[in-house]
This record gives structure tokens, C-alpha cells and sequence, in this order.
């Protein structure tokens, strides 16, 4: 995902609008020439990104983000750039500072004209100014055959302010979205660009203020915020010169039943790679062998029940249990046992999975931890369906949060962490499709715990581990493609991302 923000801070729609009315008001702009702002923003990134085109197809609809639209068009026939306007919806419902703006088209002669399915979209870049932020809901009739017209060309296609179809407070495709090379957001960059299928739609996404004075900015608490890989490295510990391995903490991954002990060794393989002083592996016997041969810092040790592994427990400072965990009564007993002890721990995988079918007697809400659900399990934490996750993704991590009074990591594209006292959901702007693999999860999980063991609070080691590990896929990525990309590819980066992360090299 590739993002240009002048700040981290996204919001919702409502709040969007509330900034809208207040830079009006307080400035003694006219929303007019605010609109006019925005579209020469808008067709000056579309200059640079893609040059002077040979021709400009432009899909307006009736309200202002059909306003911007126009603008745009007028401004290309300035340059004497062929542009041809397609208006969608009802042109007699054309209003206020957007039939202005398309007045402005009328007298620069552009072509405007109704939507044809079979418009010759053969040369040049399509602006999709179709419908903004205020759109909710399915697609239908017109508006539908437009993004229909538009995603099968050929053309690069900029949005303005949104890809029309995606939801701005959620990141949610109910029917179907323009998917863009480029959107261009303005005033507040919108929640929905940077989770569920906003990645996927969305394209570069440039965001512009458009000299809204900061004071105003502030005065609207933002719904959501970006995190910062650099920001969060400095909650990383700097060991002093005479440092030893206990005071960069103990962390025990328990998991691996028969046939899933790799998830478990992955997860164990990410938290020593990543720090912790003591990594530790509690597995079936059948495992140890394959562990030892990999990587023999870890210390594996066999267990056949929850009660030879009670004794163990005293030693680590933090516990990661779930990855290849099953579902067995071996399972079962293991996590009992890890919940009924005192230590903060991460929960990931089947781990969630026993808990979501109510198969462990103990308080969760007593619990010091972290969970890290997929959309599937995060379904069944709550008892909803997969597609109910994914139609408000914010909302899912809400409630997960107030359910079992955890730190919720909900994995996907755009991966949010819960934030506790209203602080804004924190969404993570790294990753790539590569990251679709199993074995992902498990490695996210042990680089947490490794983090909470060397000292960094259960917050914050959320917030590092969800940047860390996909920003050290990302640099992955950067050398061999995300194709075929599987978990353990992504190991050796980690230590990188931590001692020279550095944006610009992605």
C-alpha cells in the first residue's frame, strides 16, 4: 500500500463533513472556490503521475464529487487536453457549487454527454468522480453500469476523494468499486482507503488539506490513525553495554499438536529473532527433533498434558499459545493452563478458536493479553458471520475489545489494532498481497511476545509487532516479489526492519 499524508490522523465521514463546514465558515472561503481548489489539486497530481494524457474521459455524477470532476475537465480543455464528460444520474438534480462547476465545462466547450456502454475508452486516463464520501449502501442501475464501463478499459484511472463504490467509514465493497491507480482525498483522508478492500481498490493514495489551517484540523478527534514503523522503533529497548539475556525477558510459544508443529517453530523462530533474551518452545515430542535442527537457541521441550506443563510456567515472562495448538483435549488443556496463570500472554490461531467455542472455564476479562483473530476467527469470537467482519472491520475490533477486554490485532489487509480509553483504532499501512500464505499469523504472534518480553507494554508491542512484521515483508517483497512468497521468507527481515527501517527504501 502506498500512501502520501501530511498526517497520520483518518476520519470518519461524518467528521469529514463537520471539517468541511468549518473551514467554509472560518476561512470566509466560498465552498465554491474550495471546490475549485480541490480539482486543481486533483488534476495536478494527475499530471504528474501520469503525464499529459492524450485524452481525459471524466465519469461525473450529480453531486459535488461530480463538482470536482468538472473542474477537472475545465482545466484540461485550458491545456487543450481532448476530454469528453460522462454523466451519470440525473443531470436535472445538478445543484449548487456543482452546477457551477459545470458551467464552467459549458463555456470551455467541453463534450459532455451521457453514458454509453460502448464509449471508446481506446487513449487516455479516467477520472472517476462518480459519487464521494457520502455514499452507503449497494449500487444499482447506472452508477453500477459506469464502474462496470470503467474497470473493464485499459485506462489508468484516477478517484477523486474515493474510488466510487467503496465505503469511506468502513473499507467495504458491497457490489462493486472503481479500482484506481490513484485516488486523490482531500480535507481528511478517509478511513475506508486503508482497510478491507480499500488497499485493493484505492491505488497510490495522495492526500492534500487543502490549506485548511491546522487549527481547524484539530478541533475534529480523528476516528482512526495510521501508524509508524520509525515512530514505534523507539519504544525498542537499547541494551546497555553490559546487558544479559534475562533482562530481555523469557517468552514461551506453546503449541504444535501432530500434524501443525511448523506453526509453532515458526512462531518460536520469529520471537528469537526478534529479541527476546530466552525463547522457549513447549510442543509435542514429535516436533522436538525438527525444532532443535532448525534452530537450536530454542529451547523445546516435550509435553504430553496441561499438567507437565504447569511446572514451566514459572519461568517465562510472557506466554505465546495458539499457533498449530488444535483442538484436542491436549490442546484444551494446554490453554487452560496458560489462562489460569498470571502472565501476559498472546493468543493467536486455535488458541482463539477453543475460546470461541467455550471450551476453557476461567474470567477472560481478568486476562492480561493480546488477541490476533483473521476475519474467520474473529467471526466466530463473536459469533457473526465472515461477511459481517468485513462490511465494518472497525466495528468488528470494537467488539471484540468490549467481549473479552483484550488487545485486538484483527489481521487483513489494513490490520487494526484496538485502541483502549476512545483512542483511535490504529491501522497499519504496510503489507502486500504475498502476506496471504499460512504461516503469517504465526510469525506476527511470536514477534509480539518477543517484544512484551523485553519490556515494551502489551499496546504498544501490538501496535510495533502488526508494523514490524509487515514492513519486513514488504522489504522481502522489494527483493523477491511478492509471488510465492511464504512465511519464513520474511524471518531475516525482521532484524533488518528493526536496525535500518528507513520509508524511503520501499
Amino acid at each position: 500500500m502506498s500512501h502520501t499524508l501530511l498526517q497520520d490522523a483518518l476520519f470518519n465521514t461524518q467528521t469529514v463533513r463537520e471539517l468541511d463546514r468549518l473551514a467554509v465558515k472560518n476561512s470566509g472561503m466560498p465552498s465554491f472556490d474550495l471546490m475549485q481548489k480541490a480539482g486543481a489539486v486533483a488534476f495536478a497530481e494527475l499530471l504528474e503521475t501520469f503525464g499529459k494524457p492524450s485524452f481525459l474521459h471524466v465519469f461525473c455524477g450529480t453531486g459535488n464529487n461530480g463538482g470536482d470532476g468538472y473542474i477537472i475537465a475545465a482545466l484540461a480543455a485550458v491545456q487543450n487536453i481532448p476530454v469528453t464528460i460522462y454523466e451519470v444520474g440525473n443531470t436535472a438534480a445538478i445543484s449548487g457549487d456543482a452546477n457551477l462547476a459545470k458551467k464552467l465545462c459549458i463555456e470551455a466547450n467541453v463534450n459532455l454527454q451521457g453514458l454509453k456502454l460502448d464509449c471508446d475508452l481506446s487513449q487516455g486516463v479516467i477520472v472517476d468522480s462518480l459519487m464521494g464520501t457520502g455514499f452507503k449502501g449497494s449500487l444499482r442501475g447506472e452508477f453500477a453500469e459506469a464502474i462496470e464501463v470503467i474497470n473493464c478499459s485499459s485506462l489508468p484511472v484516477m478517484s477523486i476523494d474515493i474510488p466510487s463504490g467503496l465505503s469511506a467509514d468502513t473499507g467495504a465493497v458491497e457490489d462493486i468499486a472503481v479500482k484506481a491507480d490513484l485516488t486523490v482525498t482531500f480535507i481528511g483522508a478517509k478511513q475506508g482507503l486503508f482497510t478491507g478492500r480499500g488497499p485493493a481498490v484505492s491505488g497510490e493514495i495522495v492526500y492534500d488539506s487543502l490549506d485548511i489551517p491546522e487549527s481547524i484540523l484539530q478541533k475534529m478527534a480523528p476516528s482512526a490513525e495510521l501508524m509508524d514503523l520509525s515512530d514505534l522503533l523507539e519504544y525498542l529497548p537499547e541494551p546497555e553495554a553490559d546487558v544479559h539475556k534475562s533482562q530481555r525477558g523469557h517468552c514461551m510459544i506453546i503449541g504444535g499438536e501432530l500434524g501443525f508443529g511448523g506453526a509453532a517453530i515458526m512462531a518460536a523462530e520469529a520471537c528469537l529473532t526478534t529479541g527476546s533474551g530466552l525463547t522457549s518452545l513447549v510442543t509435542r515430542a514429535e516436533h522436538i527433533t525438527a525444532s532443535l535442527a532448525r534452530q537450536p537457541e530454542i529451547m523445546a521441550c516435550a509435553v504430553a498434558s496441561g499438567q507437565q506443563l504447569e511446572p514451566l510456567l514459572d519461568g517465562p515472562t510472557v506466554l505465546v499459545i495458539g499457533p498449530g495448538l488444535g483442538r484436542s483435549s491436549w490442546s484444551e488443556q494446554l490453554l487452560q493452563k496458560a489462562l489460569a496463570s498470571d502472565l501476559p500472554m498472546v493468543v493467536d490461531a486455535d488458541g482463539l478458536n477453543i475460546i470461541s467455542e467455550g471450551r476453557v472455564v476461567t474470567n477472560l476479562q481478568n486476562i492480561n493479553w493480546i488477541m490476533t483473530p483473521h476475519p474467520g476467527e474473529a467471526a466466530r469470537l463473536l459469533d457473526v458471520s465472515v461477511a459481517e467482519i468485513e462490511a465494518d472491520r472497525f466495528s468488528a475490533v470494537r467488539r471484540l475489545q468490549e467481549k473479552y477486554k483484550a488487545i485486538v490485532i484483527l489481521k487483513g489487509a489494513g490490520s487494526l489494532v484496538s485502541a483502549k480509553d476512545g483512542q483511535p483504532i490504529k491501522v497499519c499501512p504496510y503489507g502486500n498481497p504475498g502476506m496471504s500464505t499460512g504461516g503469517m499469523g504465526d510469525i506476527l504472534s511470536g514477534v509480539i511476545g518477543s517484544l512484551i518480553a523485553q519490556g515494551i507494554d502489551l499496546q504498544t508491542a501490538a501496535e510495533l509487532g502488526c508494523c514490524l512484521h509487515s514492513a519486513a515483508a514488504d522489504m522481502a517483497v522489494q527483493e523477491k516479489g511478492y509471488k510465492g512468497l511464504v512465511a519464513t521468507d520474511i524471518l531475516p527481515y525482521l532484524a533488518k526492519a528493526m536496525n535500518q527501517w528507513d520509508q524511503e527504501l520501499l
